[in-house]
């Protein structure tokens, strides 16, 4: 089976469909693999329906697969197999609040390649990058609130037609490097907004408890 980073900007996009995300977290939770027939229970679906999304995860990289037949007994009259699946990493949607230190990972080191490629410095090219980043994860889906959700930033109404977002996921990233993680925080966002035909302001705006981006309608 193909593998994917399960921090991938298309692993991203798949679990961006809300149902996905639940299924994606009954797997991870269960603590041994689960059926079709065991997802589609936990979250009161139909099993076909089930099957069509845990396979788009498996496909994705997210889930692996095996078949086996549970009863343990083989031969003539032991029955079918069962298709069993698998959390390929438990990282992704097992932690919380929810960190995607490896979709850092990928924007930093595009951003080396791309600042030795062209001559620029590396925080340059990581903000480049990361708005680029952004415009993938934004065009995948829409609105702006489901390429946030994707992302693990936690977004909340302000009450005003804004967002706070109550969760930086790359947190602990931004503590030690904070000017760094910030600029490339804040691009990442406005290529959200930009590709989800979003056109509320995305300003950088460093609050405690909270990520360092904050979106606001225009005017405020």
């Amino acid at each position: 089976m193909t593998s994917l980073a399960p921090n991938s900007l298309d692993a991203l996009a798949v679990l961006a469909e809300p149902l996905r995300r639940r299924l994606y977290r009954a797997v991870v939770e269960a603590g041994a693999p689960l059926s079709r027939d065991d997802a589609a229970a936990a979250l009161g679906i139909p099993r076909s329906t089930a099957a069509i999304h845990l396979d788009r995860l498996a496909a994705a990289g997210l889930l692996t697969t095996e078949s086996r037949r549970r009863s343990g007994r083989t031969g003539p009259g032991a029955g079918r197999p069962t298709k069993l699946y698998s959390p390929a990493s438990g990282d992704l949607l097992a932690s919380s609040p929810e960190r995607h230190y490896e979709l850092a990972g990928e924007l930093l080191a595009t951003a080396a390649e791309r600042a030795d490629r062209e001559g620029v410095p590396v925080r340059s090219a990581l903000v480049a990058e990361a708005h680029r980043a952004g415009t993938a994860i934004g065009a995948a889906h829409a609105p702006l609130e489901s390429a946030l959700v994707a992302c693990g930033y936690g977004p909340r109404d302000d009450g005003t037609g804004g967002i706070i977002l109550d969760n930086c996921p790359f947190h602990a990233l931004a503590e030690r490097h904070t000017q760094l993680i910030c600029s490339a925080n804040v691009e990442l966002v406005r290529g959200m907004a930009a590709a989800s035909g979003d056109d509320r302001e995305v300003a950088l705006e460093p609050r405690a408890g909270h990520c360092c981006v904050a979106v606001h309608r225009r005017g405020d």
